[in-house]
């Protein structure tokens, strides 16, 4: 029987309940939200006792499925004041469904401020441990004393803040460990790790030893999708062993989205970089095998991982630098700040780590402040030197780690690609409409991951359609449910390449589900408890303030033409608000 943990940490007090019957058949983003939209004030203030964290596997993790190992954490965001949920693929997801509890859900707030604690959740229930000790501490360091303290990896996962966390700044992300216990597996977005620091909360340590396991209504029929879906994934181009994510991580896609004319560079001012060549996923490959003497192939993010996708940087002496150069990490320090050198971009990339930060944001308000004077575009040693004063906590720091949008305003720059407050990922909307239409009606801000349109619009999946055309508000409805769905079932985004083009890994997944709750959901399912997720979320918001004016893209870009292809955004206000109508 699954249960729900209900931490308060006002009291200290951890108690399991009984799953209401209308949360059955939810989990990952489809659970977080419910339960944020259920019981979180819209109007609260997002790091004040009314807001909740709330984490939840997702209906696939903890069984063998292939890439299921996706973890959610829900809330309202201080990023961007609108509800929010930011997911990471790591074995805490496995562990958290194997000891069959569906969701925690951290609430109140310590009496005495500037208090850290650690909830340690196991078999036998969950208790209390202080964490004053690792404040202030370096991440990986941190995580390495908790591993050798707690067991080590084989049953133990953690997540965890960093200093950007216990400074509450809107970039503080949520971090994971991977298969080798980095801390580096991160829920970056929306500012949940400021949210986690608000709980008193620095860590929570998963320890799934002698777990019941996950319970599947019918073993056979879950096999079978299990079965057809690890074939999908295993045969198509972009996700098969050795194939593009294999080869060259997500950072493939720099040379490919700079050809198109949509890498976002300097700041937004054009769509190509002249250096992308430098930091694409191939030069990353080409260094590693000049630096080990031989060609390395990526590794899984968390165990179950078919696609294995996450990269590994090395010195030039051959030792390990940092782990892993995600695109949009790679983007935001170097093309967007103008910077192409691999080393100097996964350093600033290692460093957001440490400190607990998401890197679409830091980047984008480093560049943002580029803008602004405080540094030059290109300027790798200045930048580093700025992002080392997040870590210090110092003024300046506290302004570049609260945002793009709070440091725009901080140094009177209006070219902020930002909506509902979040910076905007790396991908220009003005050169990929589609994605632009993702930004604008997203109901957590600028996020690409809320409606991948670059799958169809620049990969060529499920179809081909012109990134410069302008007519795709039922592509963009469209992506916004599945991925809604896809967030809820556990599975990795990426899944979504080998599903839609190939219809029985579309089938494997739904059997899967089916074959865990003992449901019968077909295709009009997915689209079905899409929306609701979708509904929900913009119903919240709704009711914390947001309107349809909010749903805009930044001023800037419908002037200013984007080279190489001198395109605006033209995308009308009813179109936009036609998608989710």
């Amino acid at each position: 029987m699954q249960r729900i943990l209900r931490v308060n940490m006002t009291d200290r007090t951890a108690t399991f309940e009984e799953v209401p019957e209308k949360y059955r058949e939810r989990a990952g983003r489809w659970l977080t939200s419910s339960i944020v939209a259920s019981e979180v004030p819209p109007t609260c203030h997002p790091l004040g006792p009314e807001n909740k964290l709330v984490i939840s596997a997702g209906l696939t993790s903890g069984t063998s499925s292939p890439t299921s190992a996706r973890v959610s954490v829900g809330g309202k965001s201080p990023l961007t004041g609108t509800i929010k949920e930011s997911n990471a693929g790591t074995g805490f997801a496995h562990m958290l469904a194997r000891l069959r509890i569906k969701s925690i859900i951290i609430e109140g707030q310590p009496k005495g401020a500037g208090k850290y604690w650690t909830l340690k959740v196991d078999k036998g229930g969950a208790s209390f441990l202080p964490a004053d000790q690792f404040v202030g501490m370096k991440l990986s360091e941190a995580y390495e004393k908790l591993f050798n303290e707690h067991g080590g990896l084989s049953h133990t996962s953690i997540m965890g803040i960093g200093v950007a966390g216990e400074y509450r700044l809107g970039a503080a992300g949520i971090c994971f460990n991977d298969i080798k216990g980095r801390a580096t597996r991160y829920s970056g977005r929306g500012g949940m790790g400021a949210v986690m620091g608000s709980k008193g909360l620095k860590f929570v340590i998963i320890d799934d030893t002698d777990g019941p396991g996950v319970e599947i209504a019918n073993k056979e029929l879950f096999d079978q999708g299990r079965k057809k879906l690890t074939d999908a994934l295993m045969s198509h181009a972009i996700t098969k062993p050795k194939g593009a994510l294999n080869s060259y991580g997500t950072a493939v896609l720099v040379n490919i989205i700079n050809e198109v004319g949509g890498l976002p560079t300097r700041n937004f001012r054009s769509g190509r970089f002249e250096g992308a060549t430098k930091v694409s996923g191939e030069a990353l490959f080409a260094n590693n095998k000049e630096r080990t003497g031989k060609e390395v192939y990526n590794h899984a993010c968390s165990p179950g991982c078919v696609i294995q996708c996450s990269n590994t940087v090395y010195r030039p002496d051959g030792s390990e630098h940092m782990s892993c150069l995600e695109y949009e990490s790679d983007w935001a320090f170097g093309p967007n700040c103008g910077i192409d050198d691999l080393d100097t971009v996964a350093e600033l990339v290692n460093r957001c780590n440490e400190y607990g930060l998401d890197t679409i944001e830091v980047g984008g308000a480093l560049a943002v402040a580029m803008d602004g004077g405080l540094a030059e575009f290109g300027d790798g040693k200045r930048a580093l030197e700025i992002v080392n004063e997040i870590g210090k906590g110092t003024p300046l720091g506290r302004i570049i780690g609260s945002g793009a949008v709070t440091t725009g305003r901080a140094f009177g720059v209006n070219r902020v690609p930002a909506v509902k407050g979040q910076n905007m990922p790396a991908y220009e909307p003005r050169a990929i409409k589609g994605i632009g239409m993702t930004y604008a009606i997203g109901t957590m801000g600028a996020d690409h991951t809320s409606g991948y349109t670059i799958a169809t619009e620049v990969l060529g999946v499920a179809g081909k359609a012109d990134p410069l055309n302008s007519n795709k508000a039922e592509m963009a409805r469209n992506f916004q449910y599945a991925t809604a769905f896809i967030d809820s079932s556990g599975h990795c985004l990426f899944i979504a390449f080998a599903i839609l083009d190939i219809p029985s890994g579309f089938e494997g997944m739904l059997e899967e589900c089916n074959g865990i709750l003992g449901t019968s959901w077909t295709a009009d399912d997915v689209g079905r408890i899409g929306k609701e997720v979708i509904d929900m979320e913009r119903k919240f918001n709704r009711a914390a303030g947001f309107t349809k004016a909010d749903d805009r893209l930044p001023e800037f870009m419908t002037y200013e033409p984007l080279p190489p292809h001198n395109a605006v955004w033209d995308i009308t206000d009813e179109e936009l608000d036609s998608i989710l109508s």
